[in-house]
Order: structure tokens, then sequence, then C-alpha cells
């Protein structure tokens, strides 16, 4: 194997492998997750999401529903003779829990640089404890 170069591939790459199989993982055929950061600092959720080679205004699609904010993007193939590629082309998808006390009505997002950044105010959450009694018989 002198002079050759092998890839190996990346932990992500292996869950993308293993996720073509497993239902609920991925956003069906066809479709690719869509890598991401989270953090919650000073009242505000922020994700940022992996998306180069889209196009924000045609290509991406943000929706928030009870809890959960989901992002939906679209890479078209680029035809171009090539014979090999790495890149992924198609649908992507990803679902994520927002925390307690989300204001997704008040979400926004940007992108810049292949990435893209939703930003969702949060309130603090509602602490309340209650001690519920345990009936025997």
């Amino acid at each position: 194997m002198a002079g050759t170069m092998q890839r190996r591939p990346a932990l992500s790459d292996l869950f993308d492998w293993i996720g073509e199989g497993l239902p609920g993982l991925r956003g069906g055929p066809g479709a690719h997750m869509i890598r991401i950061e989270e953090n919650l600092a000073d009242d505000m959720y922020t994700l940022r999401a992996e998306l180069p080679g889209v196009d924000p205004a045609k290509d991406v699609e943000i929706s928030i529903s009870d809890d959960m904010l989901t992002l939906k993007a679209e890479r078209s193939t680029q035809s171009t003779g090539k014979h090999r590629t790495e890149f992924h082309y198609g649908t992507f998808t990803r679902s994520v829990r927002l925390p307690a006390g989300a204001r997704g009505e008040e979400a926004a997002a940007s992108y810049k640089d292949g990435v893209l950044t939703v930003t969702v105010p949060v309130s603090e959450a509602t602490k309340e404890s209650r001690t519920i009694e345990v009936r025997h018989g």
C-alpha cells in the first residue's frame, strides 16, 4: 500500500450510515442529518447548524411546533461530470426539543458562511413542585 492514502470514515459518517436503516433517526429516505451546536445562556437558546452550499432564502425551512424546532434544507445535485463526490445532496433534516420556557413565536434566524443560526428567547422556567399522594389498596 505504499503511495496510496485511504480515507478513514469520520464517526459522524458511521452514524449517517447506521441511521439509514434506523426508523426515526432520519427524516426519511435520502434525508441527511444536520450537524448542530446548541447553547443556552443569558435567557437565549441558540442553535447553530452546518448548512454549506444552500440558499437560505429558498432552500431552508424552519418551523416550531409545540416545543420542537425543526430545520429542513435541500441541496440540489450539481451535474458537472464528477466521477467521485463525498458531498451530501438531497434533503437535510433535524428536530430538537426547545428548553422549557422557550418563546418560539419570538425566534429569529440568520445565515452566514454556511452556518444557520437560530435564536429563541427563553423565560425563566417555572419551577413548581407538587407532592403526589400514593394510594394503597
